[in-house]
């Protein structure tokens, strides 16, 4: 009952909000970033920020933060071979870009709350629809409860709307909540359906361009409908810029391109999903936003992509990263960051700052580990039999090998102790912008250590020889099954 109350303000006030938002438009290009100041300057102690990198250091899964205080960025860096032009894939962060979507069509009177999904998709129906199937509707599916038990496959080449239509309805949409990838999906598909456009292209005149965000990349199911629960990369600045859109309650650069009342609904709690006081993941959801502790709230994906946002701090906190533990990450913003968050400005610490600054500039991923040369080492190209990984041939050489996957040969330059750019061969992220970095762990071991600097997979294969073989086994930081696979033996040609 609280629930529809609360949406049924939200649809008095996006009504009302109607004839006084401006018209979608793309407006002046803003500066390529933020005005960046110190942290002093914004009320943030440099020795907090310092202490949140030396915590973040030993997890070695960091790829990117951008701090903001006040609108101004007062910290911000990237683990080389990460950089600030890159894309960086958002996985379920994405979400919260499609609840965006949803808001501006709501607000525009292409799409509402109450809209039934069948009615939306009726070409997509089952021959005989459950009653919690027709009684399923978008509010369902943006507050992650729209009745299922389990998700169906929300991979790109097997989600449709008839195939999220298909799946048993189980439960009452409305009463229980599930985090369900398909259900996002089918925002994207409803906007789409609705406007006329995938919803990466509806969003740049309303979202991308006011803002900024230059270059987003969206990837779609085989009928062209962008995935929305994933599948979209933009830079760690555009995540900051989109979690200061949010703090700002819809205003960017003196216009209300999103009705506040929309952000204030989506932003706070509309279902529960638990009660653990100690985990930032039982606080309550919104419209594809997770409220966190400390009267903060989120966006974020797989492995830890997250657009922190903190209201009564005034602060955003972009972060990518490839976490095994998500909770980690957020553990440190409470604990290192947030003390040291002051209401006015502090004195300024010109030794801090500049600490801050130098630490800043060499932040890296740890590269491979070990000597440049080994005396063992045995240049030559090994052929492998039929394996499960396609791996069909590898060349050994100085600081490059040469691997064949699939009839796709990849030549992947090391350097040592440094990062040097090129391509990954790793399965679906074949073409991928990677950097690698090789060193010898032992006589007869050599390790070839591949960031693909767009996503947070870091990609390590172990080759070990012994007279004309050598094995090759293959391990990821973090993945959605196993992260290692079984070491494949072949021969010198």
């Amino acid at each position: 009952m609280v629930r529809r109350i609360v949406v049924a303000v939200l649809c008095a006030a996006l009504a009302a909000c109607r004839s006084n938002s401006p018209a979608p438009h793309a407006s002046t290009p803003l500066p390529a970033v933020f005005d960046r100041t110190t942290p002093e300057a914004q009320g943030v102690a440099s020795g907090a920020i310092l202490s949140f990198l030396d915590a973040a250091d030993k997890i070695d899964a960091m790829n990117s933060v951008m701090i903001v205080r006040h609108g101004r960025v007062v910290a911000e860096g990237w683990w080389a071979p990460y950089d600030a032009d890159s894309n960086h894939e958002l996985y379920s962060l994405s979400k919260s870009f499609t609840s965006t979507a949803v808001g501006f069509a709501v607000a525009e009177g292409k799409l509402s709350l109450d809209d039934e999904i069948l009615k939306i998709f009726p070409e997509d129906a089952p021959p005989e629809p459950s009653a919690n199937l027709k009684a399923m509707r978008i509010r369902d599916l943006i507050t992650m409860s729209a009745g299922h038990q389990d998700e169906t496959s929300s991979a790109a080449d097997k989600i449709t709307p008839k195939s999220f239509l298909a799946h048993p309805v189980p439960h009452k949409p409305g009463t229980h909540f599930k985090y369900n990838t398909p259900a996002t999906f089918m925002l994207s598909a409803a906007v789409q359906k609705r406007t006329g456009q995938p919803i990466v292209e509806y969003l740049k005149p309303r979202l991308f361009e006011p803002l900024g965000i230059t270059k987003p990349v969206w990837n779609t199911n085989s009928q062209g409908i962008c995935l929305g629960g994933y599948g979209l990369r933009v830079r760690t600045e555009d995540i900051a810029r989109f979690g200061q859109f949010c703090l700002q309650r819809g205003m960017w650069n003196g216009k209300q391109l999103l009705p506040a009342a929309w952000i204030d609904v989506a932003t706070s709690r509309q279902v529960s999903n638990g009660s653990n006081p100690k985990s930032d993941w039982e606080q309550g959801y919104g419209f594809q936003f997770w409220r966190c502790r400390h009267g903060a709230y989120r966006g974020d994906g797989a492995f830890g992509q997250y657009c922190v946002v903190m209201p009564e701090q005034d602060m955003v906190i972009a972060i990518t990263s490839g976490l095994k533990d998500m909770q980690a990450v957020l553990n440190l913003i409470w604990d290192r960051l947030l003390p040291g968050i002051q209401p006015g400005a502090l004195p300024a610490e010109a030794a801090g700052v500049a600490a801050l600054r130098d630490r800043l500039s060499g932040l890296k991923v740890r590269t491979a580990e070990g000597a440049a040369t080994s005396p063992a080492s045995k240049p030559g190209k090994y052929v492998f039999p039929a394996n499960d990984a396609k791996l069909e041939s590898l060349e050994f050489a100085p600081n490059a090998v040469t691997i064949k996957v699939n009839g796709v040969e990849n030549r992947v330059a090391c350097g040592y102790q440094e990062w040097t750019r090129g391509k990954a061969d790793y399965a679906a992220y074949a073409n991928e912008p990677a950097a690698a970095s090789g060193a010898w762990a032992g006589e007869d071991t050599y390790i070839v250590k591949q960031v693909l600097y767009e996503t947070p997979f870091y990609l390590t294969a172990t080759l070990r020889f012994s007279g004309d073989e050598v094995s090759c086994a293959l391990e990821t930081n973090v993945g959605f099954g196993g992260t290692k696979k079984p070491a494949i033996t072949g021969k010198r040609e």
